[in-house]
């Protein structure tokens, strides 16, 4: 498969769309019904039908759009939550946007670019935490030795083996890279590709993004089919929310995901969702010009799970712990917990003048997963798919007909037993070992065998037990 070398978000019709949702009435109950019931088919609904849910203002419909997407999240994902954490190396860039810390003038901001040897003892303090899969994240400019940086940290986390632990499985958000590069990328065998396009709104990317190679918003935007075409086949995007006009920016994600299935079989395998939040250096990033309300946030996130049920949508740190905790049962499949984003953060100390942002949820891996327990989540510390190869199109295969959760529901219960047995506190060991004999009696009787036995098998002593 080749990339496509043309690809651009058609503004003309979600203008179209947006401007008649606003000239319109609120849409009807009829109407919000029958698309609600065809997304309980589990099948997504269209662009089109996702106009009326974002202009959606009667209480009582809200509540039926978040009881849709519960049902959705439930029925694809269940009380699994996938866990994760950023490892930031490097705070060093060369773009100018407005809204980050880390821009290239913002003299207010201490740089820094982690060596080999520190990016090794970040590592084995996130082993400590008891993280399995981390989000390799660096600025989008590289010390000395440019990608190959990169795919020496890559290595040498990999490399890593501490205590009763390693990191299974990277992930990485960089800049956008030639075919050729991310064919590198792969053989360094990574997890997931990440690329923010921050927003599909033309004009909007051009003003804040002033100076640097992201000024080029095609050659950003069609990152995801280069990665696609040399082979990475799961690949996350995002918009951050507030830079322009969210039922623009969810319209245009619509259209990037429907090019994706269109060209490659496969839309994107996760979906972030984060809203700006303050930054050191940036005063646009205090008052965003578009500012997410709560509830409007929470409607992102129920649309985007019953437009796209199988694809997992990524929850950060950004928020903080009530939010988080709202949008789980919305749709929110995967999180971040006990984050740190700036590098050197993990082995030493936050600090926000080395950070990209501002943490909305600052508590310890081990605080987010007794607050998960509670309730009723399963934390899931899984990498199975990567490593027998259920990935793009072979993973969907297997998701679409719900066949999933035969893989993820044990695997969520061992490495969650894993990490009770080897890095929980007290008190978290006590609610988890609760959590995962309530997750398995509600299983079917095969998945639920397999449970027993692998959870079995953890206690036992044996490691990495996954199928």
């Amino acid at each position: 498969m080749t990339a496509s070398s043309n690809f651009d978000i058609d503004e003309t019709p979600i203008l179209a769309s947006l401007a008649a949702g606003a000239a319109s009435a609120a849409p009807g109950s009829a109407q919000v019904r029958e698309i609600l019931a065809k997304a309980r088919e589990l099948k997504g609904i269209s662009a089109d039908e996702i106009v009326p849910l974002m202009n959606l203002r009667d209480p009582e419909l809200i509540d039926e759009l978040f009881a849709s997407a519960r049902f959705v999240k439930d029925a694809i994902y269940g009380k699994r939550l996938v866990i994760f954490a950023p490892l930031y190396v490097s705070n060093l860039c060369a773009n100018e946007c407005s809204y980050c810390a880390f821009r290239k003038r913002n003299k207010e901001v201490v740089r820094r670019a982690l060596d080999q040897d520190e990016i090794a003892r970040e590592t084995r303090m996130l082993i400590d935490q008891g993280h399995k899969r981390i989000l390799l994240v660096a600025g989008e400019s590289y010390p000395t030795r440019g990608l190959d940086y990169i795919l020496d940290a890559i290595d040498t986390v990999y490399s890593v083996k501490h205590g009763k632990g390693e990191i299974r499985r990277v992930n990485v958000n960089i800049a956008p890279l030639s075919v050729e590069e991310f064919a590198r990328l792969k053989e360094a065998k990574i997890g997931t590709y990440q690329i923010f396009q921050e927003t599909y709104h033309h004009e909007t990317y051009r003003q804040v993004h002033t100076s640097g190679a992201k000024t080029n918003y095609q050659w950003r935007l069609q990152a995801i089919d280069r990665a696609m075409s040399a082979g990475i086949d799961d690949c996350g995007v995002g918009v951050l929310f507030g830079l322009a006009d969210w039922r623009f920016d969810l319209l245009a994600l619509m259209q990037h995901i429907g090019h994706l299935e269109a060209t490659f079989g496969v839309g994107p395998h996760t979906i972030s969702v984060p809203r700006i939040e303050p930054a050191t250096g940036s005063s646009f990033a205090t008052l965003p010009p578009h500012a997410v309300s709560d509830e409007d946030f929470r409607k992102i996130v129920a649309i985007l799970r019953i437009a796209v049920p199988y694809t997992g949508i990524i929850m950060s740190t950004r928020e903080n712990a009530e939010m988080r905790r709202e949008t789980f049962a919305l749709g929110v499949s995967q999180i971040s917990g006990g984050s740190r984003t700036n590098p050197g953060g993990y082995a030493e100390a936050a600090r926000e003048d080395m950070s990209q942002f501002s943490l909305g949820d600052h508590r310890t891996l081990d605080e987010v997963v007794q607050d998960v327990a509670r309730l009723g989540y399963i934390p899931s510390f899984c990498t199975g798919c990567y490593r027998l190869g259920r990935t793009g199109a072979d993973f969907m295969d297997i998701a679409r007909p719900g066949e999933i959760k035969q893989h993820c529901d044990p695997n969520a219960a061992s490495t969650f037993q894993e990490y009770l047995s080897d890095y929980a506190s007290p008190e978290a060991r006590a609610l988890g070992e609760q959590a995962i004999a309530a997750f398995i009696d509600g299983m079917e009787p095969t998945p639920a065998r397999y449970s027993r036995v692998m959870v079995d098998k953890v206690r036992q002593g044996k490691r990495d037990v996954y199928r």
